[in-house]
């Protein structure tokens, strides 16, 4: 080769500088990813993504067949979305709509299943129902049109789906281990985060509930929402060792079939919830937590809620 050559900045000679920032500088940055990534439940909710109901919900002949429990009307839902939409724009929340060019699955609805959010970018969910599958490669598309980076998907025989995983503070994540999301995930997951600095607490999920969302969701640092009926001893557990208090709640309709306790926290003591649940609202205003209500029947019908339909992106 010749010398002249070797002294080029492409081969390290004069003008070659390192890269010194570290890829979560890049993405705190804003400049080379977008900025991403929280390390709570609670703080400040910025940004987040949902999915424009797509055509094939109205073709559904067997909403049992597609996991959902009655047939949803499209119409509706699709204005049950700009509903959301406008109520989280109008709390400062800015809201990211994925419509994919090519027809996804019917269930593209709930993003907060098919990523997790670390400080580094996404983890790409690998949904552990085979009528879900082709999503997540739908919410890979999403999230990179946008600029956020995608750490890690889960592969191999792992089965994950993001609203098993939350948030406890910057150094703990609880993961919720059942139906949709297994131990080789967790391994996966546990390993992804250990080279961040943060540890996996496993919570062993009981039948009759999807993810560990519905059974545990976090309103402020030291407060979360329990459903009665269904919480593990681990997680009673945990919480108390936390500091943590949990506010039961008992089975009820609201609770049990209008997604009362599917609500997403835009900040401490403030959340969206499913409109048509004035019991448990009552319950948590006593508590000090302001309501804000949406009408998410159609959702409901396919068994979510603003907590399963949101895929959070940034919060701070």
């Amino acid at each position: 080769m010749d010398s002249s050559i070797e002294r080029h900045a492409s081969y390290g000679g004069a003008g070659w500088r390192e890269r010194s920032a570290s890829h979560l500088d890049d993405v705190r940055g804003g400049r080379l990813w977008r900025r991403c990534g929280f390390g709570s439940e609670t703080e400040r909710l910025r940004e987040v993504l949902i999915s424009w109901p797509g055509d094939t919900l109205a073709r559904i002949d067997d909403p049992s067949a597609e996991l959902m429990l009655e047939r949803v009307e499209l119409d509706a839902i699709r204005a049950q979305t700009e509903g959301l939409r406008a109520l989280y724009e109008s709390l400062g929340v800015e809201v990211h709509l994925s419509r994919p060019e090519q027809a996804p699955p019917p269930n593209f609805l709930f993003m907060r299943d098919l990523f997790f959010m670390t400080g580094e970018g996404a983890v790409v969910a690998r949904p552990a129902a085979p009528q879900r599958a082709g999503e997540a490669r739908f919410a890979a598309e999403a999230l990179a049109r946008i600029g956020v980076p995608i750490v890690a998907t889960v592969r191999g025989r792992g089965l994950f789906e993001g609203a098993d995983a939350l948030w406890v503070d910057t150094k703990t994540v609880l993961v919720g281990v059942g139906r949709r999301t297994n131990d080789a995930a967790l391994r996966q997951i546990s390993s992804i985060l250990a080279d961040v600095g943060v540890e996996t607490e496993a919570i062993p999920l009981p039948q009759g509930v999807q993810h560990l969302l519905g059974v545990v969701n976090f309103v402020a640092e030291d407060l979360a929402v329990v459903r009665a009926s269904k919480a593990p001893g681990e997680l009673h557990t945990f919480l108390e060792g936390r500091g943590i208090e949990a506010l039961l709640l008992a089975p009820s309709h609201e609770v049990d079939r209008l997604g009362a306790m599917n609500f997403v926290t835009i900040a401490a003591h403030a959340i969206v919830m499913p409109a048509d649940c004035p019991e448990t609202r009552a319950i948590y205003r006593n508590h000090g937590i302001e309501c804000h209500e949406v009408d998410v029947s159609e959702y409901l019908k396919a068994a979510g809620g603003p907590g399963c339909l949101t895929g959070i992106l940034r919060r701070g």
